[in-house]
């Protein structure tokens, strides 16, 4: 008879690879996951019967606790702006107190093995934020341009908002604000 699975187990491993992939890249093992999690190797693939499923599970896992953070208490409502900026903070502050994750974001944001499925299931949790862009793209307050490039532009910029406000702690509110201005510049319509 099978064990039961562990949730505890599951959060290890998840865990455990958010470390090593930040750290060596998502080459790192599963043997050297498993024993960074303390489970044997066996037991990790009960949780996860591939590396690519754990890639995927992981990818969305990190995408729901960022979810969480911007849209729980997103200003659906609000002004375009107000909207923006309210994502635009919560992102870049997970970011900057969450270096680890946000890594292993980037990583398997460009990873292959991370299916169309499971990118499309990501990008749904972001639904509002994606209607807001097309909304004011239309009502022609943002430039026409299409939301993955906009998406882009402001990934870019969050990312060197999140390095200063890291490598300046003191200064990051003023970072923030002013990585959002220029966000707020390159996106809106003049």
């Amino acid at each position: 008879m099978a064990r039961p699975r562990s949730e505890d187990k599951r959060q290890a491993i998840l865990d455990a690879a958010t470390r090593l992939f930040a750290e060596q890249g998502l080459q790192a093992s599963t043997a050297a996951i498993a024993k960074a999690a303390g489970v044997a190797e066996g037991t990790f693939f009960t949780y996860f019967p591939s590396k690519d499923d754990l890639l995927n599970r992981l990818y969305l896992e990190l995408k729901a606790g960022l979810r969480s953070v911007m849209m729980d208490a997103y200003p659906r409502g609000e002004s375009m702006r107000h909207q923006i900026r309210h994502a635009w903070q919560a992102y870049v502050q997970w970011g900057a107190a969450h270096p680890e994750p946000r890594r292993v974001m980037a990583k398997l944001s460009l990873c292959e093995r991370i299916s169309p499925q499971t990118r499309a299931e990501g990008m749904r949790a972001f639904e509002d934020i994606n209607v807001t862009l097309m909304e004011s793209i239309a009502q022609g307050v943002l430039r026409d341009q299409s939301p993955a490039f906009v998406a882009a532009i402001l990934t870019a910029m969050a990312d060197t908002t999140m390095d200063f406000m890291v490598r300046y702690p003191q200064q990051a509110d003023q970072y923030s604000a002013s990585g959002f201005e220029a966000v707020w510049n390159a996106i809106v319509q003049v």
